[in-house]
């Protein structure tokens, strides 16, 4: 090889290792591996058989949770109420603001690890992710529009043909195809890099502090049965003794009809707090301190009290200072930069 050649080669190479240097987003889509189970994490209860996530199918669902396309004004987006830096929560809102800057009547869950969820929204009623979508969008206060103005809008844009075919085969928009693209999307976004997973999984260099296996071991001790590891949920519905809010909001009971279920709402994660304040599925409190205050002194003997919150006629779960510090503390290793940072999970 003579030295002119030798120079363009080089000068070829520094260009493409300059191209991917800029476009780390790129770099990290070329390094995707599908759908990857946390070796500390039970196996997912979504049926994968039935909807293998793929990097065509990934992009697709991507592109349409932050398609504005979706809502009745093309203004509001999945990512409008799920935002990624408040681990896909509506941060700052008691309630979620939807179209047309309406109110909702909940807090947005954060959407995370639902891969091994059965059950779906605050009052249940759908247990199918693949169908999850279907009720934000066609929500009077949320997106407001109906499913088949969506695909039709979805079908004359050839960005979107395009990449349908390229996940399915064929340039056709269905319902079945949007809803599983969008699943696609959604069971990607796991968290399961935080501190406590670091130290379950005996990483290197990743221990508790003092505080925060004092913390743990309260925990087991007094929120474990409703909050299990290492998901933080159990995903039932009970009521946890909120005071009746002036809507009346009956959770699972809308969805059921049971006189059991009233006042009854899913045990949320426990994961990534730091992001995702307001609490609760009305966004009650505003701090971490008012929900362990709510425990320790302010549960209400509601219709359908959870019975772990009534225990021989003693309300809620007894705390002094010292703990709720120290539950703080090992409530603050649930935390996953990582995953609040992934790139490609972020709008492209």
């Amino acid at each position: 090889m003579n030295k002119k050649h030798w120079i363009v080669l080089c000068l070829f190479g520094f260009f493409i290792l300059a191209c991917k240097k800029d476009n780390p987003i790129k770099e990290e889509i070329e390094k995707f591996l599908g759908f990857q189970k946390p070796s500390n994490f039970p196996e997912p209860v979504y049926n994968f058989a039935n909807n293998p996530v793929t990097k065509d199918g990934f992009e697709l669902g991507r592109a349409l949770f932050y398609e504005p396309r979706l809502s009745r004004n093309n203004t509001i987006t999945c990512g409008s109420c799920h935002i990624q830096s408040s681990a896909f929560t509506q941060h700052g809102h008691d309630v979620s603001h939807g179209i047309d800057d309406r109110l909702g009547t909940r807090n947005s869950p954060p959407i995370m690890n639902l891969a091994w969820n059965k059950a779906f929204m605050w009052g249940g009623g759908v247990f199918d992710l693949d169908l999850q979508p279907i009720t934000p969008i066609t929500t009077h206060e949320e997106m407001d529009e109906n499913l088949e103005n969506v695909l039709n809008k979805i079908r004359v844009l050839p960005k979107y043909t395009a990449m349908f075919k390229r996940a399915f085969g064929t340039e056709e928009v269905t319902t079945a195809r949007f809803m599983k693209a969008l699943s696609q999307f959604m069971v990607m976004c796991v968290s399961s890099n935080s501190k406590y997973d670091k130290v379950m999984r005996k990483e290197s260099g990743a221990t508790f502090t003092s505080d925060e296996q004092a913390g743990y071991v309260l925990f087991k001790d007094k929120c474990a049965s409703c909050h299990s590891e290492p998901l933080f949920t159990e995903g039932s519905f009970r009521n946890n003794g909120l005071g009746i809010s002036t809507i009346n909001d009956k959770g699972l009971f809308g969805a059921t009809l049971i006189e059991t279920d009233k006042y009854k709402f899913k045990v949320p994660s426990l994961r990534n707090l730091q992001y995702t304040a307001p609490y609760m599925h009305d966004g009650r409190f505003l701090s971490l301190g008012g929900v362990l205050e709510h425990y320790n002194s302010e549960v209400q003997d509601t219709p359908n009290l959870d019975p772990l919150l009534n225990q021989n006629g003693q309300l809620g779960i007894a705390l002094n200072e010292d703990q709720k510090a120290k539950l703080m503390a090992f409530l603050n290793t649930l935390n996953d930069t990582e995953f609040i940072n992934n790139k490609l999970l972020s709008e492209q």
